[in-house]
């Protein structure tokens, strides 16, 4: 089984001299980041490779959230992933290496949320009902795949483990 998590980078500052590729993060947006990643590491959600967007959000989202959860895993920066299309994205997943068992993916709206619905294909409706209302900020999607290597993963045939954001964590809806 190969499990992927899908990260919406957290919450941005609208302007910034450098263009929308060099928007920080928000004290907001830092502390999500913080609370996502010591989230992965209470559930032993570890991923073997983190790939981001080489935006500066997406870069601060990673960093923090690995720093937070105490987590080291083998990070990699693409361009390829700041906006891209959903398809775009599943072709970077589908060539990840067959020792990856566990791959975290950073990116950006709507690429992340279009990318969670085209790989579901079962799972938590309630979660999943949630994530289609809204992929907001520093939103995380879980899903496992009944297949062995990347190159094997189709749309619709991801499972849905669940779907949570820090307001989750506020309303106490963490799912399982």
């Amino acid at each position: 089984m190969l499990r992927l998590l899908i990260f919406r980078h957290a919450k941005t500052a609208r302007e910034s001299g450098g263009g929308d590729h060099d928007r920080p993060l928000t004290k907001r947006g830092e502390e999500d980041s913080k609370r996502i990643g010591r989230y992965l590491t209470d559930e032993q959600l570890l991923p073997d490779l983190a790939i981001a967007s080489d935006s500066r959000r997406t870069r601060q989202t990673l960093d923090l959230a690995m720093q937070a959860g105490n987590q080291h895993p083998q990070t990699r920066l693409d361009r390829a992933i700041y906006l891209a299309e959903p398809h775009t994205l599943l072709d970077l997943i589908r060539r990840t290496p067959a020792e990856v068992r566990s791959l975290l993916l950073i990116g950006h709206a709507p690429g992340m949320a279009d990318l969670a619905t085209l790989l579901i294909g079962f799972g938590d409706r309630y979660a999943f009902a949630r994530m289609n209302t809204k992929f907001p900020t520093s939103g995380l999607a879980v899903l496992d795949f009944p297949v062995e290597r990347w190159d094997e993963v189709k749309e619709r045939s991801g499972r849905l483990d669940r779907f949570v954001t820090p307001a989750t964590f506020d309303a106490g809806i963490e799912d399982d």
